[in-house]
């Protein structure tokens, strides 16, 4: 899954970042098992330089039991030597002896220590730490927002949710990048950098639970693909995706999203309004933004507006549109005075009421 050009979230405008150092790498193609080999290897080939040593300088050691040093005498002092054990029976009594133990064989005895607690902590410790957390946080998706994509429109809707008052913690990102997810992580949001399209990804975050899915993938294909698989594994579960072509907008439904977004279109809407009105486009960046005075708010109707017209709605809101039976009904229609239980109204709401303040 792609991710568009990163620009500068509206969510950092108060934090500035410090520039970090990003090293050049690949990733590396070799299994667990490989891995663990060439950790293993590098160790027995530092446990046979240092018997190489203490053999070609086997005459400054001294066996206590039978004052002679044999090539398994060797082998033994070097294991117990470098393991730390010292049981004393062969030690080193010249000068140059303990010159090679203090520069050559500690160095070696704490490398091939880190090589193994290292190898422990990647293989066992790091494993089951990150397997027990990721079932913890598993524990606790329920009704969660999943953002599938941290490019530039993932980015700014993870930071407008926040600034809406959603938990963090009640927010998964998907992504390849570990760039992209890096900055998500900060926010506090869960984090996952896996392929969004395949099955297990998407269970893994427990999708079916989701109160509500965002896609964009930084390219149409993909988003529609994601959609697909989020829609047969959730097929409840609301979906809204970013496309840029308008020819992909009906394949974008058609794979099941509940609510389809093209960014260039709303942006040439903006344009073509400001021709006509100064403040029009203005006044829609108010209302989409939670920064704004006024935003629109969707909601269920309450059983005390049941019956009344939507000009008169206890919120305080401007009603706008009603969806009843999945019609959109203009609050200039007649239908729309009077409310049915059920209805989903759309409304202007002010800021300030919509907080309570």
């Amino acid at each position: 899954m792609a991710g568009g050009k990163q620009g500068r979230s509206p969510f950092k405008r108060k934090t500035k970042l410090a520039k970090q150092f990003q090293p050049l790498r690949r990733a590396v193609k070799i299994p667990v098992w490989g891995d663990l080999g060439l950790r293993a290897g590098f160790a027995l080939a530092l446990l046979f330089m240092v018997i190489m040593i203490h053999w070609w300088d086997r005459d400054g050691l001294i066996d206590n039991v039978d004052d002679h040093i044999s090539f398994l005498d060797v082998v033994y002092f070097t294991m117990i030597s470098v393991t730390t054990t010292g049981f004393g029976d062969i030690a080193p009594v010249s000068d140059r002896s303990r010159l090679i133990e203090a520069v050559i064989v500690t160095p070696v005895r704490i490398a091939v220590l880190f090589i193994f607690v290292g190898a422990a902590y990647d293989f066992v410790i790091k494993r089951s730490w990150e397997k027990w957390r990721m079932a913890r946080i598993q524990e606790q998706l329920t009704d969660h927002v999943v953002v599938l994509g941290h490019g530039v429109s993932g980015s700014q809707s993870v930071g407008e949710l926040i600034e809406r008052g959603v938990d963090p913690r009640q927010i998964v990102v998907i992504d390849p990048s570990e760039d992209r997810l890096a900055e998500a992580e900060k926010l506090g949001v869960n984090v996952m950098a896996a392929d969004a399209t395949r099955d297990e990804t998407l269970k893994s975050v427990r999708i079916e639970k989701a109160q509500s899915v965002l896609v964009s993938a930084g390219r149409d294909d993909t988003s529609i693909l994601i959609v697909l698989t989020v829609r047969h594994l959730a097929p409840d579960v609301p979906i809204s995706v970013v496309v840029r072509a308008d020819d992909n907008e009906l394949l974008a439904r058609q794979a099941g999203a509940n609510n389809v977004i093209n960014p260039v279109r709303f942006t040439g809407l903006l344009l073509a309004g400001s021709v006509k009105g100064a403040h029009i486009a203005d006044y829609l960046a108010d209302l989409a933004s939670v920064g704004g005075r006024v935003q629109l708010v969707e909601r269920v109707v309450s059983e005390a507006e049941c019956g009344c017209p939507i000009t008169e709605l206890k919120s305080g809101g401007q009603g706008l549109r009603v969806y009843r039976d999945g019609r959109a009904i203009g609050f200039w229609e007649d239908e729309c005075q009077m409310l049915q239980k059920g209805d989903v109204i759309v409304e202007i709401l002010p800021t300030m009421a919509r907080d309570g303040h």
